[in-house]
């Protein structure tokens, strides 16, 4: 019983850290994040707090793999949720389940999408947590090789990433697809995120509704590429 009460309030000390640490993301930016500071909000001393996370990195680490963990999850359900729907329908249900995410949480976006902090680097089981992200977008692609005019540097690349990350045999065309929209689809949730169309004028959703029917219908002169929406 008292180990499970010790647990139970080395958790709550935890999600309280973190929570503090979100918002001194959102207010600050990811150098803003200081365990020293967030002890002393919650009333401890540092070394204390040092006992849940070992510095700042540690700290880092758990905001990113919860982050990812979050993103994963609201992708994945968009995507369950369609099954029954067209292909280009499914490819808007995970695009618009991608935005909302964003835009929600616009910090935690930037936390794993924005700038690296400076000597920080994320553990290896990050990147795999990374990836349920682009598979749940893999999952909506049909998987049928478009024209190519035979296999290149970069389709080897794309199939030795789709294999380390477990993909199976997914056509290199359709992982160029997969790609290319995806950093797309970042590229106008990036400038959204960090509010850079507010002096254009323009409305990002629309923006966004735009990139993502451009990928539905699909580019002929892009080599390799396939047509998110499939045949039909």
């Amino acid at each position: 019983m008292v180990n499970v009460r010790r647990e139970r309030y080395r958790e709550e000390t935890k999600s309280e850290a973190k929570r503090i640490a979100l918002e001194q993301l959102a207010d600050q930016g990811i150098a803003g994040i200081s365990v020293n500071a967030i002890a002393k909000r919650m009333g401890v001393t540092g070394p204390a707090l040092y006992r849940y996370f070992k510095g700042r990195d540690e700290l880092l680490n758990d905001l990113i793999r919860d982050a990812w963990h979050d993103l994963a999850v609201a992708v994945e359900a968009a995507v369950a949720a369609s099954t029954d729907a067209s292909p280009p329908d499914r490819v808007r249900a995970f695009a618009g389940a991608f935005r909302t995410w964003a835009v929600t949480e616009p910090h935690r976006y930037l936390l794993l999408f924005g700038t690296p902090l400076p000597g920080y680097h994320a553990p290896e089981d990050t990147v795999l947590l990374a990836h349920r992200t682009m598979s749940a977008l893999l999952g909506v692609l049909p998987h049928e090789d478009g024209a190519a005019a035979g296999p290149s540097t970069l389709d080897d690349q794309l199939v030795a990433w789709a294999g380390s990350r477990g993909e199976g045999n997914v056509p290199p065309a359709v992982l160029l697809t997969a790609m290319r929209a995806f950093t797309r689809l970042h590229g106008v949730l990036s400038l959204e995120v960090s509010g850079q169309f507010g002096p254009m004028g323009v409305d990002p959703a629309l923006l966004y509704r735009a990139e993502v029917e451009s990928l539905i219908l699909g580019d002929s002169e892009a080599r390799g590429s396939t047509r998110l929406s499939g045949p039909g």
